[in-house]
Order: C-alpha cells, then structure tokens, then sequence
C-alpha cells in the first residue's frame, strides 16, 4: 500500500472542493482511495461559527450530539452513532471559527466521489473523510472515518482460519478507520497543509454501493457499552 500526502493551498469556506481536489491532484488510477480531512468538507458545507465563548462551543457540542459527557480533557460525545470528542467541533485551523462536521459524511463523501469519478474518468474509486480521535488510555490522536464511500468499510473474517486453521468467531477488520488513521499520520495535524492523502494499492473492495450500517457494531455487544452506560452517553 502506498500513501502519498497532497499539499495544497488553504481551502477557503464554501470553495468548490472538486475543483480544488483537481487542482492539486490532476489524475488518478483505478482504485484509488482518496483520504480528505474533514476539515475541508466542514469549509466546503459552510458549516462554520464564528467563536465567542467557551460557553458558545460547549452549547453547540451539546447541540450537535445525541449523548455527551464532560471530561477533563474534552466533551465525551456521541454523533452519528460515532463516539467522539466534541461532537466533531474543531477550532484548530480553524481561523478563529469553530467548524461543525455535517450531519451525513456519508453522504458528502458520496457526492464528492461521483464529482471526482466524472472528473477522473474512473469507476473505482474511494472517499474516506478523516477526523481526528482519541483511543481510551492512549497518549495522542489517531484518526478515524467520519464517512466514507466507494469501498467496503469493514472486512468480515468471522468464519475464515487462522495460521493455526483455527476457525475466527468474531474478528471484523475496521478497514474504513486504519485507512483514515494511515492517512492522517502522513497528513499532519498541525501547519503541514496536506489535507489529502492518495492511497494506492489498499487491501479493500471496491464496490459502487456503501453500507454505512456495515459500521455501526451493536451497543451489546460492543467492548466498552458497560463503561458507557455506566456514565450515561448509551442506554439499555
């Protein structure tokens, strides 16, 4: 798998992202991944705010999420059925705004992929919209797919054996995510104005139909729906 970060311009709210994309990035191969940070889709829907206060961006994280919880450190949230800081809120390279992640990056990531798609000229080709997240007790972010299209975000190996030919009950793969997390890595997070990152040669399908609800893991059944109810962001 390669990955190859774009530098770019800043993007300016409600630019044409497309057209940005293809500025920067001229072509690409069939199946391609194209990784974009969430920050330019926020900017391209117009979803800012100018910051006011610390009580301004913690009414609109409540706003913005089905379930939140204070921590030390940030908002606890959930959105989109997605546990994230925030709500998604972001005011780092942000030009003293607070950006908002729309409410289906599902569907954005749809709608750029068909831009690009006519633009490119190719019929396979994948969106991931990254976003910055944190992994419980574990220094430093990673970053995760806020919404993705044009590839099978989880890989299904329940069933398959292991090197031993013991028989995997329950693994699933989080393609969606480590390609959002790949990314980010060479993308930066700070002044690197690499908001795109081409990944070629990823081990994922390629399909022209996505399943958002492919991600979305049974409250249940899920690892950590015993600490989230306990702190009120799920319930029974």
């Amino acid at each position: 798998m390669n990955l190859t970060p774009i530098h770019t311009d800043i993007f300016r709210e409600r630019q044409d992202l497309p057209a940005f994309i293809t500025r920067f990035l001229p072509s690409v191969t069939e199946k391609t991944v194209l990784a974009v940070a969430s920050k330019l889709v926020c900017l391209w829907k117009g979803l800012s705010v100018a910051y006011e206060s610390t009580a301004q961006k913690e009414a609109l994280i409540r706003q913005e999420s089905t379930a939140a919880l204070q921590t030390p450190l940030a908002w606890l949230t959930v959105k989109a059925g997605m546990v994230m800081t925030n709500a998604g809120i972001d005011e780092s390279n942000a030009d003293g705004k607070l950006l908002l992640l729309p409410q289906d990056c599902y569907a954005c990531a749809e709608e750029l992929r068909a831009a690009l798609q006519a633009h490119y000229g190719v019929k396979e080709l994948g969106i991931v919209i990254t976003d910055s997240m944190i992994l419980p007790l574990r220094a430093g972010v990673i970053a995760g797919a806020v919404g993705y299209a044009g590839f099978q975000g989880v890989k299904d190996l329940r069933g398959k054996a292991d090197i031993f030919g013991k028989k995997l009950a329950v693994t699933l793969v989080d393609a969606a995510d480590t390609l959002a997390s790949a990314a980010a890595l060479c993308m930066g997070e700070a002044d690197e104005t690499c908001p795109l990152c081409v990944i070629e040669r990823a081990p994922v399908v390629f399909t022209a139909h996505t399943r958002p609800q492919e991600m979305h893991y049974p409250a249940k059944d899920d690892l950590y729906a015993p600490l989230f109810k306990a702190v009120g962001l799920l319930k029974d």
